[in-house]
């Protein structure tokens, strides 16, 4: 035994040992032995098994051609060469042909493709699309002595430093699925280990609702392996369930946070906080019905119940009538919004609620009812034209053909998980945005839209920020503020100063405050805390300078107009018909409460989809636009989804396609078309169930959405 451990330690893990056999004349043998995770015979080493091999955050887990990511940034040949009726003397070869930012560069490229051209007979004076496939082969790819426009970029994009290059490069590259891994994001070394015959990236594709299942049938083979197993089980079993219980059993585990939309990454959270089991935690919730179908709203209410009943206090901000109904307190603000907000108006149980008299008892006890007609509107001319979306089949979608009239304002419903944004977001606008401005996503998996003639843009109206810098607001968004900056430059002492409307804007140098540079506000850093942000001292906060603040209209300054509320200005500017016109849209909007320089920062998600519905309301109409949103009620009070629904209406008016991913049932009722998916979510749903309009959506039993539907359209408060 000593000799054997001495060979071990000699040999680095690996001894051999000569046996001699018991039968005469027969030759000794060598026998390989290794400590060592390898096969002595074909030289294949695993590295000891522990936790970091199986994550794909850990570089001894990660695959080592994708860092991990499951995905790559690759050279795509058609946005090298998109235009493939020109020549490659015509400037074929996009990278190259507008390589301008170095002088003599294209000389230089010419001169190495001539060179090419002359070895392999290619004629650079031909149409692309007419060379054979190796002759562009050899231009793309190279032959040894060339080395190939996408080699070159790929060269040029991994050794520059210069941040210019990189973005220029990145115009002629696609995302996609890492070749070694195939998206698994590990090496193969951890694919190899398997339990049941599944690897852990196979595990994490299973969705969760079956996931339970597998952990719950998996037999071992002796009891010595069920005894280390058992209680690993048990804990993922409870984190499954938490999950299944806050309505996310259709979600996969391998799934990228940024595709989770708010509400799912914050039921993720509460899952999370349930398996603690805290107690005399106070949790505050910020909208978590956000992407709940009516049908998993339930669960979440038990969910929070459960909390609550472990001896926590639970505070949720919300809008969600089954939610408001089932809380034991409820504290009610208003009266109005912004200048007009701020005051408690009711607090009490829910019962007393719909007996006050407040905006919201009136809509909770149906009082009042979120009902849209549109005055003197044109009856509608029955539309034949339709939007086709034929074999969408990526994610859970079953090849399914989508028929979605235009003119109308249509609903896509169903519950969570069924394939609404697959096939909106991830098929329809994708393939839009690529037809009408070149985007360079791909579209999910679907056959082909039919019907885009019909169309002559697409506009997604989602609630990302209109700014990221307090530089923009909603006057400078809906176009308002160059009225604004107009007016003030035609009057008197504007004329006799010799100030153009430059001047007045706080972006440019001249008549903005220099010290903070038209913010408003000074940044003051401050080491390893956030920084600080100060009100200016020369200014005081109105980002003009002195002089440019003693021209006036109407006796008031530029600064003194930026600080008034859209109905003040409204009132202020009503003799100015464009300016009026661009304020009346915000105002219709729902948004009279702001100010017309509000930091673009401070405006919640809600505030900002509907400033770029009144910038959208603003614009001469064509008739052949496509709204896309996606859940535009998150955020909203009823009576702000009265005043939405109101908009929506108003673009349908002017002939245009409203197409909307909802789930609130007073969107729903009040759409000209549904179409409903599911059944379920995940790999049970992806199939069309229901298609009609809200009545006929009513009356089909299949339908979960159409149940609940049923109740509302009955006066019933969801």
């Amino acid at each position: 035994v000593d000799s054997l451990e001495t060979a071990l330690k000699i040999g680095k893990g690996i001894v051999i040992v000569n046996s001699k056999s018991q039968i005469p004349k027969s030759k000794p043998e060598d026998l390989i032995f290794s400590q060592l995770f390898s096969c002595p015979n074909c030289g294949i080493s695993l590295p000891e098994i522990e936790p970091r091999l199986f994550s794909f955050n850990s570089p001894y887990g990660a695959c080592r051609f994708c860092q991990g990511l499951g995905s790559k940034l690759v050279i795509d040949p058609n946005l090298v060469i998109p235009n493939k009726n020109l020549s490659i003397a015509e400037g074929a070869i996009f990278p190259w042909a507008h390589a301008s930012h170095k002088v003599g560069r294209q000389r230089f490229f010419w001169y190495m493709l001539e060179d090419l051209a002359e070895r392999h007979r290619i004629d650079l004076y031909k149409p692309v699309k007419e060379l054979p496939k190796e002759k562009i082969d050899l231009i793309l790819y190279g032959d040894g002595i060339f080395e190939g426009v996408i080699p070159w970029l790929e060269r040029r994009y991994r050794e520059t430093d210069s941040e210019y290059t990189r973005e220029e490069i990145e115009q002629y590259m696609v995302e996609k699925v890492c070749e070694v891994c195939k998206g698994k994001r590990l090496r193969p070394e951890a694919l190899s280990v398997k339990i049941a015959g599944k690897s852990i990236a196979d595990i994490c594709e299973i969705e969760i609702s079956k996931l339970k299942e597998f952990f719950e049938n998996l037999k071992f083979e002796n009891e010595a392996k069920e005894k280390i197993a058992r209680p690993i089980i048990k804990e993922i079993l409870n984190r499954i369930q938490f999950l299944i219980d806050v309505g996310l059993d259709y979600l996969t585990l391998e799934r990228r946070a940024d595709t989770l939309a708010g509400g799912e990454e914050q039921r993720i959270r509460l899952a999370t906080q349930i398996g603690s089991k805290l107690t005399g935690v106070l949790y505050i919730l910020d909208e978590p019905s956000v992407g709940l179908h009516a049908r998993d709203q339930g669960r979440l209410i038990k969910t929070l119940k459960k909390l609550r009943d472990l001896g926590n206090t639970v505070i949720v901000c919300e809008h969600d009538p089954q939610t408001i109904l089932e809380a034991d307190w409820v504290i009610d603000l208003g009266p109005g919004a912004g200048k007009k907000g701020g005051r408690i108006v009711f607090e009490g149980t829910p019962k007393q609620l719909l007996k006050a008299h407040t905006l919201t008892g009136d809509y909770l006890s149906g009082r009042k009812k979120v009902e849209v007609k549109i005055p003197n509107s044109k009856t509608q001319i029955p539309n034949e034209k339709y939007l086709i979306i034929k074999g969408a089949r990526e994610h859970n979608l079953k090849n399914i053909d989508v028929k979605i009239p235009l003119g109308k304002f249509v609903c896509i419903t169903g519950v969570s998980g069924s394939g609404k944004s697959s096939l909106v977001n991830d098929i329809l606008a994708k393939a839009l945005m690529r037809k009408f401005y070149n985007s360079k996503e791909e579209p999910g998996d679907h056959d082909e839209i039919l019907g885009i003639e019909n169309l002559d843009k697409v506009v997604i109206v989602d609630q990302s920020p209109i700014g990221r810098t307090p530089r923009s607001n909603p006057a400078t968004y809906t176009g308002a503020f160059t009225f604004i900056r107009q007016l003030f430059s035609q009057t008197k002492e504007a004329k006799i100063r010799g100030y153009k409307p430059g001047r007045f804007s706080f972006n440019v140098k001249g008549g903005r405050c220099e010290n903070c540079q038209g913010q408003g506000q000074i940044k003051v850093e401050m080491y390893f805390l956030p920084d600080v942000f100060v009100q200016c001292p020369e200014c005081k906060g109105k980002r003009f300078n002195k002089e440019t603040l003693e021209v006036e209209y109407k006796g008031k300054n530029i600064a003194e107009v930026l600080e008034m509320t859209v109905e003040e200005a409204m009132e202020f500017f009503k003799n100015v018909p464009p300016l009026y016109r661009k304020l009346k849209t915000l105002y219709d909007v729902g948004l009279g409460y702001i100010e017309l320089g509000q930091p673009a920062p401070s405006l919640s998600g809600g505030e900002a989809q509907r400033v770029k519905l009144a910038a959208e309301l603003s614009k001469k109409a064509t008739g052949k636009t496509l709204y896309i949103l996606d859940e535009p009620t998150t955020g909203l009070h009823l009576d702000d989804i009265k005043k939405l629904i109101y908009v929506l209406k108003k673009l349908v008016e002017k002939g245009n396609t409203v197409l909307v991913i909802e789930h609130n049932l007073s969107v729903i009722k009040n759409a000209d078309w549904i179409i409903d998916l599911g059944p379920e979510g995940g790999e049970k749903g992806g199939y069309i169930v229901a298609e009609g309009t809200p009545e006929e959506i009513a009356k089909n039993k299949n339908s979960y959405t159409g149940r609940y539907l049923k109740r509302v359209l009955a006066g019933e408060i969801l």
